[in-house]
């Protein structure tokens, strides 16, 4: 009796496995649009499309100077400098990770690099002694972030915002709030020249973005990212030491905020404790109008650079047109909030990186 009862109900949906009735949508799948939304492809389509507008805006509202090689170069070079910042800050915030030192990590390594005794050594022995000097300070600073943060338990704003105050401060008085000018005339013409006609610090981001790319979608370091942004707990685990990842995500940050403040040297040919500031939010916002989520779990590296790439534009067609700088700072909120709203609404933490 059983048996038959069995097989009498086998073959009668319950309510849960009812299939849907005919024509109905089923809602639980998302649709192709907004598949293709949250995708890749989609963000990095709407990015393109972004800056496409805005190269539009630009050669419309100014034709004679907009579209011209050595417009398009000064935009390259100056997204360079943001561009190197945000590829670390990638890998932070991927991670769940938040970094608001990198701006003054940078002006005290271009202070470091510049101080007389820095200077001296770089006489008597080699200029590169001024980069490997702004190197170690960065890595150096990172470094105290990521052991505060993995090893102390401290929260990582909080962390870097003690970074950010006491680095501009340590600046500041090494410097004695004074711009400390670079001596040595061969630093400055090797970070002044072009390669094929492409300015050395267009090239040092486009190697330090391909870098991240790689690092972040094709070596383990890159996918334990991701799942420790993804899942902490989970990612703990599964085996990964999540301490001394995260120490090392923050290195890297600081070790590409150092990189910056040689760009800066390079760029001005000075020292002070307020280059790189604000840069941390520039850095920030160009990352989440890329497409990295905010709460972790996923990272694009190529999204990071058309955001450096749209926000720098903004900027230079403001400049073309003289227009107000107060009214760019608005827009350049609204492209945040809106690229975060947008992010609420179509991405979720996948455990993918791009």
């Amino acid at each position: 009796m059983s048996e038959q009862t069995t097989q009498g109900t086998a073959g009668v949906p319950t309510a849960s496995e009812a299939p849907p009735p005919t024509g109905s949508l089923d809602t639980t799948q998302p649709t192709g649009i907004r598949r293709v939304l949250s995708g890749s492809v989609g963000r990095n389509l709407g990015l393109v499309v972004a800056l496409l507008l805005l190269v539009i805006v630009g050669a419309v509202t100014a034709p004679d100077t907009f579209l011209s090689v050595s417009n398009t170069l000064t935009i390259l070079r100056q997204a360079s400098i943001l561009g190197v910042v945000a590829v670390g800050m990638t890998l932070v915030i991927t991670a769940g990770g938040i970094d608001l030192s990198v701006g003054s990590v940078l002006g005290l390594a271009s202070v470091v690099a510049t101080i007389a005794a820095v200077q001296d050594l770089a006489d008597q022995l080699h200029w590169s002694i001024m980069i490997l000097m702004a190197l170690l300070v960065g890595v150096g600073a990172g470094l105290i972030n990521g052991i505060v943060i993995a090893y102390g338990k401290v929260v990582a704003f909080m962390a870097t915002l003690a970074m950010l105050i006491a680095a501009r401060g340590l600046a500041e008085v090494l410097a004695e709030r004074r711009t400390l000018q670079v001596g040595d005339r061969d630093f400055i013409v090797f970070l002044n020249q072009d390669i094929i006609g492409v300015d050395i610090l267009i090239w040092i981001f486009a190697i330090v973005a391909v870098i991240g790319w790689v690092v972040l979608n094709r070596t383990t370091f890159g996918r334990r990212t991701v799942a420790i942004g993804g899942n902490r707990e989970a990612a703990r685990l599964a085996g990964i030491n999540v301490r001394r990842h995260t120490m090392w995500l923050y290195a890297i940050s600081g070790l590409c905020a150092g990189i910056a403040a040689i760009m800066y040297l390079g760029r001005t040919t000075a020292g002070t404790s307020t280059h790189g500031t604000l840069l941390e939010l520039d850095a920030i916002a160009a990352v989440v109008v890329g497409g990295t989520l905010l709460v972790g779990g996923r990272g694009t590296i190529t999204g990071t650079v058309f955001g450096v790439l749209i926000f720098t534009t903004l900027t230079n067609v403001f400049v073309q047109n003289n227009l107000n700088s107060s009214i760019q700072a608005v827009v350049k909120g609204v492209i945040i909030v809106i690229a975060v709203l947008l992010q609420q609404r179509f991405a979720k933490p996948t455990g993918r990186a791009t």
